[in-house]
């Protein structure tokens, strides 16, 4: 039963629609009708600005991590699921949340909170490797899928060196998710119509 209730508590805590709270709380919109139509942080920043994105954004990362360290949490002490499911279904929540018509974001934030908590210097890591992406091309959306390879090339390696396969298994399945959710973004980027940000 508490194995249960740890998937259930994890998809709930992923399907907290951060952007949609915020936008209607402290700014009257919601950010499905405008910009992308995405509850994300990308198009929080778009539509609501700086602050109400870097908010967003830094709850959506706590999302995945939240749900990842589940396990250290006394009530949740004896589950057997394996910490990176939980933060799986996390993102899983995100992209499809309950409490938003199961219209949500693309899970990149999310993603990097479940690898925030399973393996911090790997968040690190991958925080870099998307500013430098986002300096040299200025689109998130690229940025974001260009971490999700390195994180699957990390895995590689670290799977190897550590014999750690459920890291590698977690962000080959994240890294599809995300590719799939950029389905649009990847066809505006070959058109050349995708935003670019501005303050980079």
């Amino acid at each position: 039963m508490i194995n249960v209730i740890a998937v259930i508590c994890a998809y709930l805590i992923g399907s907290i629609p951060s952007g949609l709270w915020i936008g209607k709380i402290f700014y009257k919109t919601d950010i499905r009708e405008y910009g992308s139509g995405n509850l994300g942080a990308t198009n929080t920043f778009r539509v609501l600005g700086k602050k109400a994105g870097m908010v967003v954004t830094i709850m959506d990362i706590l999302k995945g991590t939240v749900a990842t360290i589940l396990p250290m949490f006394p009530f949740f002490s004896d589950t057997m699921v394996h910490p990176l499911i939980l933060g799986a279904i996390a993102a899983v929540g995100h992209m499809f949340p309950i409490f938003a018509g199961f219209r949500g974001g693309k899970a990149v934030a999310t993603s990097g909170g479940v690898l925030l908590g399973y393996s911090w210097p790997f968040f690190i890591i991958l925080i870099i490797g998307f500013f430098i992406s986002l300096k040299l091309t200025k689109i998130v959306s690229l940025s974001s899928m260009v971490v999700s390879v390195i994180a699957v090339i990390y895995s590689i390696i670290y799977w190897l060196l550590t014999g750690d396969f459920a890291l590698f298994i977690l962000v080959l399945i994240l890294a599809t998710f995300i590719f799939y959710r950029h389905k649009s973004n990847i066809k505006r980027i070959k058109e050349g119509t995708e935003p670019k940000v501005k303050w980079l």
